[in-house]
C-alpha cells in the first residue's frame, strides 16, 4: 500500500517547502484509516530531510520513484523509504532504506539483536540491517512482480544521528551487514555512492507501482527452498 508516492523531484519539493510530514500524514490517514503519534510525525520531518540530502548528493534523477511508509501487503510491516529506477546496466532497481534516529547502539549476545535508547529506556531491538533485509526478502518470497518483472531489491539502513560504528558493525552482525549495509551520519558520500550504483536512471516510479499492484503468492524460489529444507538440507 502506497502511503506516499512521488517522483524524486516532487519529494525534494515537499522537503524544500517544509511540508513532507504533512503530505505523509495525509496519505497515512487516507490509506490506513488512522493517524499516528507526534513522535512518528517528527521522525518523518527529521529523517526525510537527511534522505533528501543523500538523493541529491547521489544525483538521483528527478523522475526516479519515491515511496515513504510503504506497507508490505498482508503484513503490518512498513518500509521507511523506497527509491526506484534503473542501474547503469539498465536493470530495474529498487533501494529499500530503513531509517533510524538512534544516536547510540550496543551489542548483545543474540543474533540480529542490538540495544539502543527507545523513549526513556535502553531496549533490545532488531539490528536495522536485518530489518531492511527481512523486508526485501518478504517481497522476494511473496510478491509476484519482483521475479516476473526482474526487479532487483537493494536493502540498506541509515542511522543519520549515529557516528560510532563499533557496535552496529560488530563482527557478530557481519552476515546481516553483508546483505544490507548500514550507513552512519558522517557517511553521506558512501551512502550516496551505494544509491548511485543502483539508481542512475529514473522510471517515474514504475517499479514501485508494479510491486504495489502485484499478486501475492509464494515464489518459486521460496517453494524450492522449502522443498530443500524438507529433504534435510540447511
Amino acid at each position: 500500500m502506497l502511503v506516499y508516492f512521488a517522483t524524486k523531484d516532487e519529494f525534494s519539493e515537499d522537503i524544500r517547502l517544509n511540508r513532507i510530514e504533512t503530505r505523509v500524514l495525509e496519505g497515512f490517514r487516507k490509506h490506513l484509516g488512522r493517524s499516528t503519534s507526534p513522535s512518528e510525525i517528527a521522525s518523518w520531518r527529521n529523517s526525510l530531510m537527511y534522505m533528501d540530502r543523500v538523493v541529491e548528493t547521489a544525483s538521483v534523477p528527478d523522475d526516479a520513484g519515491v515511496a515513504i511508509e510503504y506497507r508490505i501487503p498482508q503484513t503490518g510491516k512498513r518500509v521507511d523509504f523506497v527509491l526506484s529506477g534503473r542501474d547503469p546496466s539498465d536493470a530495474r532497481s529498487v533501494v529499500i532504506t530503513e531509517l533510524k534516529q538512534w544516536e547510540g547502539v550496543g551489542v548483545t549476545g543474540r543474533d540480529a539483536i542490538v540495544t539502543t535508547r527507545l523513549g526513556s529506556a535502553i531496549c533490545e531491538t532488531t539490528h536495522p540491517s536485518y530489518q531492511a533485509w527481512s523486508y526485501a526478502q518478504l517481497l522476494r518470497d511473496f510478491n509476484v512482480a519482483i521475479a516476473a518483472k526482474a526487479i532487483d531489491l537493494w536493502p540498506c539502513a541509515y542511522l543519520h544521528n549515529c557516528t560510532e560504528d563499533s557496535a552496529i558493525r560488530d563482527c557478530r552482525y557481519d552476515s546481516h551487514l553483508a546483505k544490507a549495509p548500514v550507513f552512519l551520519r558522517n557517511e553521506v558520500d558512501a551512502f550516496a555512492d551505494f544509491v548511485q550504483r543502483h539508481i542512475c536512471k529514473g522510471d517515474e516510479g514504475a517499479a514501485i507501482r508494479e510491486i504495489d499492484a502485484s499478486e501475492i503468492r509464494p515464489s518459486k524460489d521460496l517453494a524450492n527452498h522449502l522443498a530443500s529444507l524438507l529433504k534435510g538440507n540447511p
